[in-house]
C-alpha cells in the first residue's frame, strides 16, 4: 500500500497535477425542481437547519459529538463573491452540479464545538430546496 501511495504522489509531482481529490456529489439536484431563496428568507433556512443539520451529521460511530453546533457562514452562493472562504465553495458547487444548480443553492459552513480536532470541528454542506418537498443537503463537504 505505501509504494502504491509513494508511486502515486511522485507520479503528481512529475506531471505537477494535485494529489487533492475531492468528493463528488452522489447526484446534482434537477435544476428546474429547485427553487431560488433569497437572503430575505434566511428564517427559513435556519428553521431547516434544525432538521437538516441532524440528518447530515448525526450519523455514524460518535454522533454525539455533531449533536452541537454554530452556524458560521449562511447565504446563497451567489452571495459568497468576495469573500475568498465562502466563494471556494461557489466555484466547487458550480463545478459539480453547474452554475445553474449553484446559483439557487445555499452555503452553510458549521463548527462543532464538542470535535476537538480542528479540521474535524468544521462542516460544509450544500443546501437546496424542492417546491414540493423542501429543503435537502444535496452535498456534505466535511
Amino acid at each position: 500500500m505505501f509504494k502504491k501511495v509513494a508511486r502515486m504522489v511522485i507520479l503528481a509531482s512529475i506531471f505537477g497535477t494535485s494529489t487533492t481529490a475531492y468528493a463528488q456529489p452522489k447526484e446534482c439536484p434537477d435544476l428546474h425542481t429547485i427553487e431560488v431563496v433569497s437572503i430575505e428568507n434566511i428564517d427559513e433556512v435556519e428553521k431547516a437547519l434544525k432538521i437538516l443539520v441532524p440528518i447530515a451529521y448525526e450519523v455514524g460511530e460518535f454522533p454525539e459529538l455533531y449533536s452541537e453546533w454554530e452556524v458560521l457562514s449562511l447565504k446563497p452562493f451567489p452571495l459568497t463573491k468576495g469573500n475568498k472562504e465562502d466563494e471556494d465553495y461557489y466555484g466547487m458547487a458550480k463545478h459539480f452540479c453547474g452554475k445553474g444548480v449553484a446559483d439557487r443553492s445555499w452555503l452553510v459552513r458549521l463548527h462543532f464545538p464538542k470535535v476537538k480536532a480542528a479540521s474535524g470541528s468544521q462542516g460544509q454542506i450544500f443546501i437546496a430546496k424542492k417546491a414540493d418537498s423542501g429543503w435537502f443537503v444535496w452535498f456534505k463537504y466535511h
